[in-house]
């Protein structure tokens, strides 16, 4: 674990030779990825450990693609950081979205932005401005957010063992469109407590999403169908890769005709 003077980003990024980088750098070469623009990653890598990838490798990998640009993981903590839990620390709370991103996280990120619930780590040239207004607004995908702000830049996500229903930028747009719908009133008296890796408390206030039964799978197909995202696998463990850009638009056009498009269909018809 880092410590909170040096905090994470200590450690050199090598530009990996093993099979890591055969599997991966291909998928990123087909969808034109730009080396200096933002890859948003989610992940589960269990299939691709056991067949002896490792994370740390494919992370290098990534990074040593992007080589001009900025690697982002979601680091949420939206499980254990709870009206009853309101203490966040921006070095000592452990992500709870996969090894790779703790890996990430611990190792490689230069930051880590502050949200008791929908925290991002980004290491690269755009970090700092990803990552700096997380905070600021009181829901969780805001235009504020990681999320938002990567809108500006050429972004891409890549899902590794995950699907659509892992990607949290979909929120964006529920948010923007019909933030009652999507989300729990704020509860003023509910302070969350963040501490960032200076040792600083934010008093962080957000809306928690309601549960509801999204269907982020569902813009899978429309998407692949006009070649737009891409899918195939890895030594068994699937992948699909889009621009952020596409996906927010095919989202925003079934908000705007719907504003509970997110929803399942037989949900979304009641």
């Amino acid at each position: 674990m880092p410590s909170r003077s040096s905090g994470p980003g200590s450690f050199p990024v090598r530009v990996s030779s093993h099979r890591e980088s055969d599997a991966l750098i291909p998928v990123l070469q087909r969808m034109q990825v730009p080396h200096d623009g933002v890859l948003v990653v989610h992940s589960a890598i269990a299939t691709l450990s056991r067949a002896g990838f490792r994370a740390e490798t494919m992370i290098e990998a990534l990074l040593g693609y992007m080589n001009g640009g900025t690697v982002v993981m979601p680091t949420m903590t939206w499980r254990t950081v709870t009206s009853q839990q309101r203490d966040w620390d921006e070095i000592a709370t452990r992500s709870e979205t996969g090894v790779m991103t703790e890996v990430f996280r611990t190792r490689y990120a230069l930051c880590r932005s502050i949200h008791p619930t929908h925290s991002v780590a980004a290491y690269g040239a755009a970090a700092d401005a990803l990552l700096a207004r997380h905070h600021l607004d009181d829901t969780p995908v805001s235009v504020n957010s990681p999320y938002g702000l990567m809108c500006s830049f050429a972004s891409y996500v890549l899902m590794i063992g995950v699907g659509l229903e892992s990607c949290t930028a979909i929120h964006l747009p529920e948010e923007i469109v019909a933030p009652d719908f999507y989300l729990r009133p704020l509860d003023p008296h509910e302070v969350y407590h963040c501490r960032d890796r200076h040792g600083r408390v934010h008093e962080v206030r957000t809306r928690r999403h309601f549960r509801l039964d999204r269907d982020f799978q569902k813009f899978g197909p429309p998407l692949e169908r006009r070649g737009l995202l891409q899918a195939g696998m890895i030594e068994g463990c699937g992948y699909a890769m889009v621009a952020l850009k596409d996906l927010l638009d095919e989202v925003n056009a079934a908000l705007s005709a719907d504003p509970r498009g997110t929803l399942r269909e037989t949900v979304a018809a009641h």
